[in-house]
């Protein structure tokens, strides 16, 4: 895996060529003040201020408490505030881009979306319909500061230069999909050698009852609307979506290396080509189902002895969340009530401005 590889997996660039055949999208250049904003580990509030929070949560801690953990706020500290970031003019293009799609989007940057932040967003999801919704996602993200810090990792030509890489937001429509219809392929030398079950954590009976359809239908969409398309890329992976009509479409481009999950495989079989020859799934313990003469590898789960732990179950419920919870640490309720009320804000300015 090259830098180049991985620069071609940009959003902005596979976007244009394959429009009509993924979710209707909306790209944002990213301005440096944002840029900074998201890479800032101390600023958590977006906008708005919500100074009677801060009064009231620390008025109501109790003296054993504060005696418990040695805090001792003088006059000043007690009325002190968060000054949160302000970007009006980047707001404004988020919120008609929002209404363009529909009014719920789904946000990523070039490559990343924020997956392994789900848990801090109220709706447990990566819904989006405010500035605040996205930003708390985004500065919550180890996907996303990856992203932004180290996008070439694990490349092999490490002492060439760095591609340019111009940041945006992607805002995509908010779309329904069903976990069991979501697949990952594996392309190697422009030939569709692996199909996996994207969602590895759980069974879906009807996709061990519909495997052929299932590996016919991707491997049309792939020949038919992506194959020797995508640059001069061989070796890429696809994620796909497979509808209850069984039409398929495009939700992403990514890496041929270590950056992308394999899931049912291994990075040592699809680089080797030894996938035929491999009786039993490397992760999980399930069986490999039967495959096509001639046709890719087709992995899923078969039964609830190859179920998978959640590959973001280690990023959720941190020792922050657990201490915001219980009221443990004031100072970050705190800081999560202004989120919540700037969030609020932007909610009914958004509701004022269809009303005008």
């Amino acid at each position: 895996m090259k830098k180049e590889h991985v620069a071609n997996c940009q959003f902005s660039v596979w976007y244009p060529l394959f429009k009509k055949h993924t979710i209707k999208s909306v790209i944002l250049p990213l301005p440096q003040n944002v840029l900074d904003y998201l890479l800032d580990d101390g600023t958590l509030v977006v906008s708005g201020a919500f100074d009677d929070v801060t009064r009231w949560t620390r008025a109501n801690v109790s003296d054993s408490d504060e005696e418990e953990e040695d805090v001792r706020w003088s006059e000043d500290e007690t009325t002190a505030t968060v000054t949160a970031p302000e970007f009006p003019e980047f707001k404004s293009k988020v919120l008609e881009a929002v209404k363009v799609l529909g009014g719920r989007v789904f946000p990523k940057l070039n490559w990343s979306a924020p997956r392994d932040a789900s848990w801090i967003a109220l709706n447990g999801s990566l819904q989006c319909q405010t500035l605040a919704d996205i930003f708390l996602l985004l500065k919550s993200s180890d996907f996303v500061t990856h992203d932004l810090t180290q996008p070439f990792l694990r490349c092999s030509d490490v002492d060439s230069p760095d591609p340019p890489a111009a940041y945006v937001l992607v805002l995509r429509k908010w779309s329904e999909l069903n976990a069991g219809g979501e697949f990952r392929c594996f392309v190697k030398g422009n030939e569709l050698v692996g199909i996996s079950q994207r969602d590895h954590t759980q069974h879906y009976p009807y996709i061990s009852e519909q495997r052929g359809q299932i590996s016919q239908s991707v491997g049309e969409f792939f020949s038919q609307n992506v194959q020797h398309k995508f640059l001069d890329e061989e070796d890429f992976v696809l994620d796909v979506y497979r509808d209850s009509r069984g039409k398929v479409w495009l939700i992403d481009l990514n890496p041929f290396g270590e950056v992308t999950d394999p899931l049912l495989f291994t990075w040592e079989e699809l680089t080797s080509g030894n996938l035929l020859s491999a009786d039993r799934q490397q992760r999980g313990g399930g069986e490999v189902p039967p495959q096509g003469e001639g046709g890719p590898a087709f992995r899923y789960v078969t039964g609830e002895v190859a179920l998978q732990p959640s590959p973001c179950l280690s990023y959720a419920l941190p020792r922050d969340i657990v201490e915001l919870s219980t009221g443990e640490d004031a100072h970050k309720l705190v800081d999560f009530l202004k989120l919540q009320h700037g969030r609020q804000e932007d909610s009914d300015e958004e509701e004022e401005e269809e009303g005008a």
